[in-house]
């Protein structure tokens, strides 16, 4: 029962906080949405699926016989790129949407403030609530493309370093012999 009510509750903010947001916070929210399953996947490639390609391009570069040859070494090359090409793919969409985020909460700010010269030029700046009311929404969408912003730099910059570090084993993995 409290729960459910805590549940409820919660689910009443948010709707409400996007509300206030105006549209371009439902689209900021969609932004953050894609940014961040685009994080979780990679996350989940990296521990889960990346381990047995590697396994499986190390395992390869051990049965040659021949290691030191121009052709060996093009094909060890060949393999790294490959995994460069996997790994690195999603990046440049996580980097995109993390810049995206913050122009999105800009235009909700000119937005906003367009409602409010609106209000002004109607009404005069007799009717606080009215101006409030843009203002807030002026802010709140600035705010939410700044922490969706914050959020895809620091895990995006996580994920690269650790996809870097994965090409790095690999690199070491596949020695010239």
């Amino acid at each position: 029962m409290v729960t459910e009510r805590f549940i409820c509750e919660a689910i009443l903010d948010v709707r409400t906080f996007m509300e206030m947001g105006g549209s371009i916070l439902w689209l900021i929210l969609l932004v953050a949405v894609v940014l961040f399953a685009l994080i979780i996947e990679r996350f989940w490639f990296v521990k889960i699926t990346c381990p047995c390609l590697m396994s499986a391009w190390m395992e390869e570069w051990n049965r040659r016989e021949d290691k030191s040859s121009w052709f060996a070494r093009q094909i060890r090359q060949a393999m790294i790129s490959q995994a460069n090409i996997i790994l690195y793919r999603p990046i440049p969409f996580i980097r995109t949407l993390t810049v995206i985020s913050p122009l999105l909460g800009l235009l909700g700010t000119v937005i906003g403030m367009i409602e409010v010269f609106d209000v002004v030029a109607g009404a005069g700046t007799g009717n606080p609530r009215a101006v409030a009311s843009g203002v807030s929404q002026a802010m709140i969408t600035t705010m939410a493309g700044m922490v969706v912003a914050l959020a895809g730099l620091f895990f995006g910059t996580w994920v690269r370093q650790y996809v870097k570090i994965e090409t790095e084993r690999l690199s070491n993995g596949l020695r010239e012999g």
